[in-house]
């Protein structure tokens, strides 16, 4: 409404759809509650400006967002009430402050007078969600809202992304204010991006210059400043192979020579073997997670190591680094390019695609060409090819994780969404709905076992409801995968509480009015997967898979590097010839 000076007055719920249309929003994930529906009732005039997306659980809401955020680098958006509503967000929250996705989160809290008290749903939102959150606010003043949210968006997306938390009372929702809205960028003693200091480039450049075996470690950071062209145009110049963590993959094409494959536990031979025998190793965008190096007194002693990273507590965390650049990957990217000299490296290059070949000849002959049933590789890897490389993957946790990462394969930027430092199960198929949302152009492949699927299967309703066309691929082995392999591996076959008898899965997509199919023999995959790809619409394949199928290569924890098992019984070694 307008007073007698023609200030526009506003509720603070009004205020919220303005200052999300302001920043950019057009779709936001929720699940409407009583203390947030002075919101939902404000939302009810925005719908033309603000798709809402209804899913079947919070959780659902926030790994939606997730996949959102990741296929468009964009903040995902999800509204929640309090209690209850905004708890169930938290499993997403520690993920997305792992892997460095920006989510903002709005929750409704109940008014002021009651806080504090115990009152119906009410909770501690920034205490609980403070520690895994990039910024917690609780809003209690109406006038406050639209440089909360500003805030907020600003926060999220700059710097190293990640999520943040809005909980806004209901004095706050219904309150007045007089609508002004400013976008942030400027925040004093936050500084998300790091001047380049030209001397840590020149000695970068010296060293990547002066070395015999150097090796380039790419991370999610490449991807988050979309640097991938950077990225392609140093490793060519300069003829450095290039590794990537789990969360790296697709920074550059799978089908590039200088692309040697995944990093860590189950990583590539390659790539893993040859770490501890690279002179200089450049990492950037990345972590040295401990699924990347293992037994860190072990790792790469013999490098001299190059660390990019925009996030400066990540330098000396968990490996000692001989020069740290705190920039952006992609300004680190372009200010080193032009000092680095055309060295291709050939024989050094070799010696990867030597373990890479030995690798293909002992583990993925055996995992490709099976006589008995299905594998987990050989149905990604039958995808794959299905779309020529170019589907978006999103995976679940576990060994449909490692499969789907180690055979499909990548020719475009921003291909794979999965959960990386906090593996959570459960994560793939909202993510997968969030990911179709946001970049609908794209075939969006949610592959995951039986057990993570069925942590978030209730939103097959959501899909039902707005018909994104998800392709979904559930591996069927009755066993909670990966910890029934640790367990044969490190438990003496002691299968304890890894058994699963599930339910029919197609029968269960039929009920949601889902397309759907079961494959067990391998003459059928081909042409199963094939049905799954033309139809127009959300589909479920289910995958009878092997239930003893295994993972292979692994490093077992508390090895390293050179300890890598290619089956149940032997370690790599290197081949003295082709």
């Amino acid at each position: 409404m307008q007073n007698q000076e023609n200030r526009e007055i506003i509720s603070g719920a009004e205020a919220l759809m303005r200052a999300l249309v302001a920043e950019g929003v057009d779709l936001v994930f929720g699940y409407p509650g009583g203390a947030i529906l002075p919101v939902y009732d404000a939302l009810y005039d925005y719908q033309d400006r603000l798709h809402h997306i209804l899913v079947r659980h919070e959780q659902g809401a926030i790994h939606a967002a997730e996949g959102y955020a990741r296929a468009t680098n964009r903040p995902g958006v999800v509204i929640v009430t309090s209690g209850p509503g905004v708890a169930n967000v938290i499993t997403g929250l520690a993920d997305a402050v792992m892997d460095s996705t920006p989510v903002v989160v709005i929750s409704g809290q109940v008014g002021n007078a009651m806080l504090g008290s115990d009152a119906f749903q009410e909770t501690d939102v920034v205490g609980i969600t403070h520690p895994i959150t990039k910024w917690a606010l609780q809003v209690r003043n109406a006038e406050d809202i639209p440089a909360a949210v500003a805030k907020a968006f600003y926060i999220a997306r700059t710097g190293r992304p990640g999520p943040v938390v809005l909980d806004i009372s209901k004095d706050a929702q219904v309150g007045k204010l007089e609508w002004h809205y400013e976008p942030t960028r400027f925040i004093r003693s936050y500084n998300p991006r790091p001047k380049l200091k030209q001397a840590n480039i020149e000695k970068a450049a010296e060293m990547l210059n002066n070395a015999e075996r150097p090796l380039i470690l790419a991370g999610h950071g490449i991807m988050i400043s979309e640097a991938e062209e950077e990225l392609k145009a140093l490793a060519e110049k300069a003829g450095i192979p290039v590794a990537t963590t789990l969360l790296g993959l697709s920074t550059l094409p799978s089908s590039h020579p200088l692309n040697k494959g995944m990093l860590g536990m189950h990583g590539n031979i390659g790539p893993n073997y040859l770490t501890n025998q690279a002179d200089v190793i450049l990492a950037i965008g990345m972590r040295f997670d401990d699924r990347v190096t293992l037994d860190t007194n072990r790792y790469a002693r013999q490098a001299k190591k190059i660390h990019i990273d925009i996030d400066r507590s990540e330098f000396h965390r968990h490996v000692p680094v001989d020069l740290k650049i705190h920039a952006d990957a992609k300004d680190a990217l372009q200010a080193l390019l032009p000092l680095v000299k055309p060295n291709a490296h050939h024989a050094w290059s070799e010696r990867f695609d030597i373990c890479n070949r030995a690798e293909d000849k002992l583990v993925k002959d055996t995992e490709l060409h099976h006589d008995g049933p299905l594998t987990m590789g050989e149905v990604a890897a039958a995808i794959t090819r299905a779309t020529d490389d170019e589907a978006v993957l999103v995976t679940d946790v576990g060994q449909n994780q490692m499969m789907s990462a180690r055979y499909f394969r990548y020719e475009r930027p921003r291909s794979i969404i999965t959960s990386g430092g906090a593996g959570t199960m459960g994560y793939g198929l909202p993510a997968a709905i969030g990911a179709k949302m946001g970049a609908p152009d794209r075939t969006v492949v949610f592959f995951g076992g039986d057990g993570g699927f069925q942590m978030t299967m209730q939103e097959l309703g959501t899909i039902m409801q707005y018909g994104p066309a998800v392709k979904m691929v559930v591996c069927d082995n009755a066993f909670l995968g990966n910890v029934r392999q640790w367990q044969e591996l490190f438990y003496h076959s002691r299968f304890s509480q890894t058994p699963m008898v599930n339910p029919d899965f197609s029968s269960l997509a039929r009920v949601y009015g889902i397309a759907t199919e079961t494959v067990e023999d391998r003459k059928d995959l081909d042409a199963a997967v094939k049905r799954m790809l033309d139809h127009d619409g959300p589909f479920l394949l289910v995958a009878k898979i092997e239930p003893t199928d295994m993972v292979f290569p692994m490093i077992p924890v508390g090895g390293t590097v050179d300890d890598i098992m290619i089956n149940r019984t032997e370690k790599f070694t290197y081949p003295d010839h082709e």
